[in-house]
């Protein structure tokens, strides 16, 4: 990787760690191998998008800033949903990407993650083999790879479900969502501008008022060196 390349995404994760506690506990102590497994990774994508066209961009700093960093922008907020919940001692915690493509957001947040296990779920076989090919170089132990349309995956599994530009939040795929969740369990969508995110959670509020049992909430999240809006939708059901 080219020097000013690295040194984007090095200044990136430390302007993450400037701006939230829970992002910085979690990069510091692990820093220059996190930077490194992120490098292994962003190769990965590299060499593989020509023919499976993983991301939309073949610019290298591009990738970064938008598909990298954007993943771990909400890192912070991920951290408190995980205090807050409560998993048994024992168990760790469970955290699925649904519609995974590349393994964005999955992947980064496993490499800066490693104390919970991750779940890429992914229904195209041929990035499907992409995820399963990255998880083996980059030793990602706390990674498995399910190829299974989200509909078809087993429910009640996890903690946190996650997704990147994957669907809109209608209420029907919600609630297909909402069903892989565990008690307590936990939507968190990777959403753009407020306007447009608005516009989408209107259609959850219609179906409150026809007694569906959801509770939302909107968050704000800084993307290092992108000047556009980024949200982060965390969604529960108390049906």
């Amino acid at each position: 990787m080219a020097t000013d390349s690295f040194q984007l995404l090095s200044d990136g994760l430390v302007e993450l760690c400037r701006n939230d506690s829970g992002a910085d506990r979690l990069i510091t102590p692990r820093r220059e191998e996190i930077l490194s497994l992120l490098i292994k990774y962003i190769t990965e994508i590299e060499l593989c998008n020509p023919a499976l066209s993983l991301v939309g961009t073949n610019d290298r700093q591009e990738l970064i800033v938008r598909h990298i960093l954007d993943s771990l922008a909400p890192l912070g907020l991920m951290t408190r949903i995980i205090t807050k919940h409560n998993t048994p001692p024992a168990r760790r915690l469970q955290i699925a990407d649904v519609g995974s493509g590349a393994g964005l957001p999955g992947i980064p947040l496993a490499i800066v993650m490693p104390d919970a296990e991750f779940t890429l779920i992914e229904r195209k076989g041929r990035r499907a083999g992409f995820l399963r090919n990255t998880q083996t170089a980059l030793d990602l132990s706390h990674v498995t790879v399910e190829e299974a349309e989200m509909e078809k995956a087993q429910p009640g599994r996890f903690d946190v479900v996650t997704f990147r530009a994957f669907k809109p939040l209608e209420p029907k795929i919600v609630k297909k969502l909402l069903r892989l969740c565990g008690e307590g369990g936990v939507l968190a969508a990777y959403k753009g501008r407020r306007e447009k995110t608005d516009d989408e959670i209107a259609a959850l509020e219609t179906a409150r008022k026809q007694g569906n049992t959801l509770v939302w909430e909107i968050f704000p999240c800084s993307v290092p060196f992108l000047d556009e809006e980024r949200h982060l939708v965390l969604i529960k059901s108390f049906n």
